[in-house]
């Protein structure tokens, strides 16, 4: 009798450990934390989940290719006035709804009056061929359509759930042909998703082209790395999505933890709100620029891993090459110059007054240990030529409300992911004014270089120059500070196999449904 018991309790625990086997928990730190909705029409921030609810139409290796997962296939008239793509067979929505090509008809129009309405904004209609082809007719031709629709922005969304939930879809229920179905989601804290066991849509960026290999995976968010860290290093969870490279070293020292680094797709920067005192004189703008030491921050907070960043996009870029004159990094002798050119002279305790007012801003941050610690390295920083500069710290999941009143901040230290010159376009277009124009920037010049750049480019090439000089001249006018270029690095601890290779910009589904239980 015993004999049998033991065998029970034996199999028992068997069982238990296979259903974990089943599961793993991700984090997401600081710089994921805080999307309020999985809508990809609407929103202007998503996460690492929002690839395995949905799929989209084309996606981006890392070599900036491109590969069909909803399309089989396309092609661009000679012209660039009429796209037309092929769809995948015999894909279902979660619920049971057939994607096709009246779902792509329906979708292009949603995005009209959001804050992603440029993705689609050169598409005039959209024509049903069949049931299986689609093709869009453009109003010009807009060389950066694949990449736009290969952005997890343009997740294809459920139809009819869609328009049934209104502004509650992605909050309570997020449909899409994804590999897992969202089970659960609260605002800031997690997200549970299940497998979808009859998913076939993979791209060829992925090796496994069926259904994923975790039954379940949970999305936590947690803003302080340090906690995240100890979750990873306890067994609390499995992988951390987006380790804040300041960790890097911690890591690499750990041997119950691996570490996996791709190529960055990144800039940390500190936009200045150009619309109130003292920053609405582009001087002030320069000088405070050029006081923020970008090797100090690399090499103090990051531990020499990553680079600095001189401009607004990533270095890997064309546009990026802009002519070395308007490319910032720290100068804290120009700095000086210039404050005492625009009338800010040192007063008795070093801080600079003009006009019997103290040279005093608002400095603000989202929780999270690097972020934190990246406001009090600029606060130094800013003092040492001059500026009090006081530090708010403010929730994630909150922080973007409180830009869209405009006023309330001066300076703050924030990051992007993007990996395509638009990024320009959206922070610093006067339409985005608030957020996510953090810099409340709006300059005529500036916007007739947008819409150039934006809708003016019949080539590839023709666009990266449009882009450059667009870039050039908001470097001009110092609406931020350039600070750093992060490397993309992932831990996972030993219930996890991770793929030989990461395929895709970043980490998305492309390899997540490459990873596989340990055991």
């Amino acid at each position: 009798m015993m004999k049998g018991s033991i065998l029970a309790l034996g199999l028992s625990a068997l069982a238990a450990g296979t259903a974990l086997a089943q599961e793993a928990t991700f984090v997401m730190t600081a710089r994921l934390v805080g999307a309020p909705t999985y809508n990809p029409i609407k929103a202007t921030k998503l996460n690492t989940a929002t690839t395995l609810i949905y799929d989209r139409l084309v996606v981006q290796d890392a070599d900036q290719s491109f590969h069909g997962q909803l399309a089989t296939s396309w092609e661009s008239s000679p012209d660039g006035k009429l796209w037309t793509f092929k769809l995948k067979p015999g894909v279902k929505f979660h619920n049971g709804e057939p994607f096709n090509a009246k779902t792509i008809e329906w979708w292009v129009p949603q995005f009209k009056g959001t804050e992603n309405a440029f993705t689609v904004e050169a598409i005039e209609k959209v024509e049903v061929v069949d049931d299986l082809t689609v093709r869009f007719h453009m109003k010009h031709p807009d060389p950066n359509l694949l990449f736009n629709l290969a952005s997890s922005f343009m997740c294809v969304p459920e139809p009819k759930s869609y328009q049934a939930l209104g502004d509650k879809f992605g909050v309570t229920e997020a449909i899409g042909t994804g590999p897992y179905k969202m089970q659960q989601f609260t605002v800031g804290q997690q997200t549970v998703l299940v497998r979808n066991d009859d998913y076939k849509s993979a791209s060829a960026l992925s090796k496994n082209q069926g259904p994923a290999k975790f039954k379940k995976l949970t999305f936590r968010e947690i803003g302080e790395e340090s906690t995240a860290y100890l979750e990873l290093k306890t067994g609390g969870a499995d992988v951390l999505v987006n380790v804040p490279t300041d960790f890097l070293p911690r890591i690499q020292a750990d041997k119950a933890v691996k570490l996996v680094t791709i190529p960055g797709n990144e800039v940390v920067y500190m936009p200045i709100n150009t619309s109130v005192e003292p920053f609405t004189d582009v001087k002030v703008r320069e000088a405070t620029a050029f006081a923020v030491n970008q090797k100090e921050i690399l090499t103090s907070l990051y531990g020499g891993n990553g680079a600095t960043a001189d401009t607004f996009l990533i270095s890997s870029l064309k546009e990026s090459q802009v002519d070395p004159k308007y490319k910032i990094s720290y100068d804290p002798e120009r700095s000086k110059k210039v404050f005492d050119a625009a009338g800010w002279k040192p007063g008795p305790d070093g801080i600079r007054v003009k006009d019997g007012k103290r040279l005093e801003v608002k400095l603000w941050a989202q929780n999270g240990t690097e972020f934190k610690r990246l406001a009090e390295i600029v606060q130094a920083q800013l003092k040492a030529v001059g500026m009090q500069a006081d530090i708010s710290i403010i929730d994630a999941g909150s922080i973007n409300a409180q830009y869209r009143k405009k006023t309330e901040h001066q300076l703050a230290v924030r990051a992007y992911q993007w990996t395509n010159a638009d990024i320009v376009d959206w922070f610093f277009a006067a339409k985005r004014a608030g957020y996510p124009n953090v810099s409340m920037f709006n300059d005529p010049e500036a916007e007739k270089l947008n819409d150039i750049a934006m809708n003016k480019s019949k080539t590839w090439d023709e666009r990266v120059a449009n882009f450059t000089k667009y870039h050039e001249y908001v470097l001009s006018q110092y609406p931020f500070a350039p600070i750093y270029q992060p490397v993309q690095s992932l831990a996972y601890g030993k219930r996890v196999v991770m793929p030989e290779k990461i395929r895709g910009i970043g980490f998305s589904s492309q390899s997540m449904i490459d990873i596989a239980p340990a055991n």
